[in-house]
């Protein structure tokens, strides 16, 4: 153990030395706050015990913030490494880390909560429910998502990041090529937090199901309801994929086995097929959500019904379900031979036909239609060129004979990027701005928005375009520095300040959101974009229980047609009694038992067994626990409503 604890802290870098600075200082300005303002209780008793889905999905938005900060530089010390030819601004070790770290944390730690944080704000009230399936499942979620992320952000300042990609191929990533902890960080940060995306996948997928609004039907629910359906049912087959392969890279690591390894026996393209067997899925995961919301939004600001809503349905669970055939288009250089890559190319080819259908459902939708130039639906719009860029390079990349050129290329950087940055984070931006009303009850400052707006899209053009020639002149990926001689120089140069253009950007969100806390434009009707779904039937920000009657729901669009008094009535309280309304208790086991298994991860990280151990033990504790808790939930009272309904101005 003592060997094993050598070199704990990660030092010999001024920009870790820099970070570890920060990072004391932050915590202990939290600290102070705490205390000084003695919010210690009201942060155990409304945020780290909460059940309440609204604000776990809070909760999961602001952790994904910090991760798209954390990412983003990253992305900017890369972009100076590679600026100019022959630099040496990051070592070369250094370099290997932040270009794993950035990869990892962008999608596992910041798409993914960013898509939860939607998920579980949208949701419930999208489909007129009061709550998810399983509340306590669902702050378990949250919990072990943020311990699994703590855990693999603390490699950057002990023992040291992982180095080996994004998705870890052995041999570099076996013992013997990547002998310290940083790839148990990886290894272990991944497997917490992927528990609590399961986890939140089957939660999801039971409160679409069986929680709908009475009368409700499956054909009847909003298009981003169906996006997250098909996404959880993705979640459900492929995650567990990665949980069993990254245990075998840690029983290769820890027991010595070799499952991966050739020179042991092993078969490091079993690893490659099984990590791309989630890995592929998981792109469809994310981006079938940000479908949904530009589905939403393209609606709303239309002002008409979306056009070909069955087609929308069907294409989205066909991409759900052909996700599952497409993974080898990632290694068609593997050899595995021509009928192999031929029946890939087309699978491939073939999930390109139900999003085409989508492009052309929105383009047709906003036909003729009263189209409001919001925020919302600028980053939608700004999405469709984008996406056909990034669809188009990607039946480029599907051709097999093609992509043995395009292979580990610059091309391949700049396709990924045009759909992840293109169709996901410009998706979650655009569910941001749509739904931050309703989270906060206040838009955001439509000025500073298009300030930020401008330069993320100019700067993304800017960063991506110039990668596509670069791969076409043949600068691979993972280089970390090249020489004057390539010619790359140039278009390097301009990637970068496009880099740098992008955080400018995102630096204006920062700024408009804080701006907007103060100054942005207060929402006092619930609906302030004339919206078409049931989240807008409530007041903004939304109460504890959501509904005080459960609302009627007899065609799509349900309340658009509320109010155009097709049915029902616009104000859903009126002449209704009220009844008790059933709702889950607090609990603190969920943030307990996480921590427990960030215990038991840490431990298993640096092999110190006991303390691996102690964590295990303690998890089995708080499962016990559980096992014995009766009083778990309780009724609000009528009286407790109706003064709610009148402060937020319902008819009582």
């Amino acid at each position: 153990m003592g060997e094993k604890a050598k070199g704990f802290f990660v030092t010999g870098d001024p920009l870790i030395y820099g970070a570890d600075v920060s990072i004391i200082i932050t915590l202990l300005g939290i600290l102070v706050f705490l205390t000084y303002f003695k919010k210690w209780g009201w942060l155990w008793r409304e945020w780290l015990t909460t059940v309440d889905h609204k604000k776990i999905g809070i909760m999961y938005l602001v952790s994904s913030l910090l991760m798209l900060f954390r990412g983003g530089v990253d992305a900017l010390l890369m972009r100076m490494q590679l600026a100019m030819p022959n630099t040496h601004f990051l070592q070369s070790q250094h370099y290997n880390e932040i270009f794993t770290t950035h990869g990892t944390i962008m999608i596992l730690f910041m798409a993914m909560p960013f898509m939860f944080a939607l998920f579980n704000i949208v949701i419930p009230l999208q489909i007129g429910a009061r709550d998810v399936a399983y509340p306590f499942l669902n702050a378990m979620s949250f919990w072990l998502f943020f311990f699994g992320a703590l855990l693999f952000n603390l490699s950057f300042v002990i023992g040291g990041s992982p180095d080996a990609g994004w998705l870890s191929y052995p041999p570099l990533s076996e013992l013997a090529g990547s002998p310290g902890p940083g790839q148990n960080f990886y290894i272990w940060g991944i497997q917490i937090s992927g528990i609590g995306s399961l986890a939140t996948g089957i939660n999801f997928l039971v409160t679409i199901l069986k929680m709908r609004a009475p009368g409700m039907k499956l054909m009847q629910m909003p298009l981003f309801t169906w996006s997250v359906l098909s996404s959880c049912i993705t979640i459900i087959f492929a995650f567990p994929v990665l949980t069993v392969t990254l245990a075998l890279l840690f029983v290769d690591r820890f027991f010595g086995a070799h499952i991966f390894t050739a020179t042991g026996g092993g078969n490091p393209m079993m690893y490659v097929n099984l990590i791309w067997m989630w890995g592929h899925p998981e792109v469809y995961i994310v981006v079938l959500p940000a479908f949904g919301i530009y589905s939403e939004i393209v609606s709303t600001f239309s002002k008409k019904k979306i056009f070909g809503y069955k087609s929308m349905v069907f294409s989205m669970m066909i991409i759900s379900v052909l996700g599952y055939f497409t993974w080898v288009h990632h290694f068609f250089t593997m050899g595995a031979g021509a009928d192999v890559n031929t029946f890939f190319a087309i699978t491939t080819m073939a999930i390109g036909i139900p999003t085409g259908v989508k492009i052309f459902n929105w383009l047709f939708t906003m036909f003729r239609g009263r189209i409001s130039m919001t925020q919302p639906m600028l980053w939608t719009l700004a999405f469709i060129p984008c996406f056909l860029v990034g669809g188009a390079t990607g039946v480029m990349l599907a051709a097999a004979p093609a992509d043995y050129q395009y292979h580990n290329s610059y091309f391949l950087i700049a396709h990924f990027h045009q759909t992840l940055i293109g169709g996901v984070v410009f998706g979650y931006l655009a569910g941001l701005y749509y739904w931050w009303p309703k989270m906060f009850g206040f838009k955001l400052n439509d000025r500073i928005g298009k300030w930020a707006f401008w330069t993320w899209n100019i700067g993304f053009y800017v960063c991506f375009m110039p990668q596509y020639a670069l791969g076409f002149m043949g600068m691979t990926r993972r280089v970390y520095t090249y020489g004057w001689d390539m010619g790359w120089a140039p278009y390097n140069m301009v990637s970068t300040a496009g880099a740098f253009l992008m955080g400018i950007g995102f630096v204006f969100q920062v700024w408009q959101i804080l701006y907007s806390i103060k100054h942005g434009e207060r929402d006092l009707t619930g609906d302030p974009w004339n919206g078409r779904t049931l989240e807008w039937s409530i007041p903004s920000p939304a109460p504890h229980y959501n509904f005080a009657h459960l609302p009627e729901v007899k065609s799509d669009d349900a309340w658009w047609d509320m109010k155009n008094h097709r049915y029902g009535a616009a104000v859903p309280n009126k002449m209704k009694e009220y009844a008790p309304i059933h709702m889950p208790k607090n609990s603190g086991i969920p943030f307990l038992m996480s921590a427990c298994w960030f215990v038991a991860g840490f431990g298993l990280t640096f092999e110190w067994i006991g303390v691996g151990i102690a964590g295990l033990a303690g998890v089995g504790i708080c499962l016990l626990a559980r096992s014995f808790q009766r009083n778990t939930d309780y009724y609000i009272p009528v009286d407790e409503i109706k003064a709610t309904e009148s402060s937020l101005g319902r008819v009582v």
